[in-house]
């Protein structure tokens, strides 16, 4: 059961333009358990993460990835027809290796990190360094050219996983000076339009190992994010982690925990724009156990190229399994 009190700011905090969204995603059935979304068409078999809503819900973008996670392409799908469609790639993206895509709450940005040239460069970085960009929405509705946030958001390092707050601020992760070690969770406030020098979030979030990926709740009452193995609570892989902001200060990480997170990597934490379901990426297989009896051929090859294979799926729950705990 979901272990909070104060219900009803929960629920303000996932409003959309006054209202509660009401989106679409394929079901009405609970999904107490880790549940693949969208198989076959979203979900393949294929290295498929960060899963992403437009606020009405009926547009879904992710991204898939080489095997070897080396090069990454924004897709979207529409939900018609009471079913999700066959995914395109995004106008923006398909060149450049784009990736960890964000939309803010009144559907008006999208951010994303990418290595694509900066400055009217002919080619792109030589060292493939991840800068966030952001596009505008048109009047048409179409989004418009990316730009670069240029400094200080980005920095000499790498920077990952753009998520934005009610107010603006921008939660990120990189690999910039100066930090912990490894990868680094910042945040840089929005301060007349421009962003301000990104501020480390600190010993309560991060170590010496890496930690990134971070969703900022809307009201910034809480945040989940991904962080590497070496943590001792650690199941194994990249886990998620849960911190509260308590009168501004952010409180020591928890492991969030199974089924939430499992011995494989888990990716791309996000809750949806209604606040009824937690979706993220995870490697974790369904295959990877002894059979009951000597698999043929093609099962083997049927398991393999299926959804569940270990690869990297995109998977959703219910919300009250986080058990997010707002009180004091």
């Amino acid at each position: 059961m979901l272990k909070i009190r104060r219900a009803i700011p929960i629920l303000i905090v996932f409003l959309a333009c006054g209202r509660i969204v009401q989106a679409q995603y394929a079901t009405t059935k609970l999904a107490s358990e880790p549940t693949i979304f969208a198989p076959g068409v979203i979900s393949t078999g294929e290295y498929e993460v960060c899963p992403t809503f437009s606020p009405d819900g009926k547009t879904f973008y992710f991204v898939k990835s080489t095997p070897d996670a080396n090069f990454w392409t924004i897709l979207f799908s529409r939900f018609q027809n009471g079913k999700w469609n066959a995914p395109q790639v995004a106008p923006f993206s398909g060149q450049y290796s784009d990736a960890d895509e964000f939309i803010t709450r009144d559907g008006q940005q999208m951010f994303f990190i990418s290595r694509r040239p900066v400055s009217g460069d002919i080619s792109p970085n030589a060292s493939g360094k991840l800068d966030i960009w952001v596009m505008d929405k048109t009047v048409s509705g179409d989004w418009g050219e990316p730009r670069n946030l240029g400094r200080p958001v980005n920095s000499d390092a790498n920077e990952y996983y753009p998520t934005v707050a009610a107010n603006g601020t921008l939660y990120f992760g990189s690999r910039r000076k100066g930090g912990k070690g490894g990868a680094d969770i910042y945040r840089s406030r929005l301060v007349n339009g421009k962003y301000q020098e990104p501020e480390n979030l600190g010993d309560a979030i991060n170590t010496e190992f890496d930690e990134f990926e971070p969703y900022i709740a809307p009201d910034e009452s809480f945040m989940i994010f991904m962080a590497g193995g070496g943590r001792l609570d650690s199941l194994g892989g990249y886990d998620f982690y849960i911190s509260y902001n308590r009168h501004g200060q952010w409180t020591k990480a928890k492991n969030l925990g199974e089924p939430i997170n499992s011995s494989a990597d888990e990716f791309s934490a996000k809750i949806t724009p209604d606040g009824k379901y937690f979706f993220w990426a995870s490697a974790r297989s369904l295959i990877d156990k002894p059979k009951g009896k000597k698999w043929t051929i093609d099962e083997l090859s049927n398991a393999y190229h299926d959804p569940g294979n270990g690869l990297g799926d995109i998977y959703y729950i219910d919300v009250s399994a986080l058990r997010i705990n707002l009180s004091d």
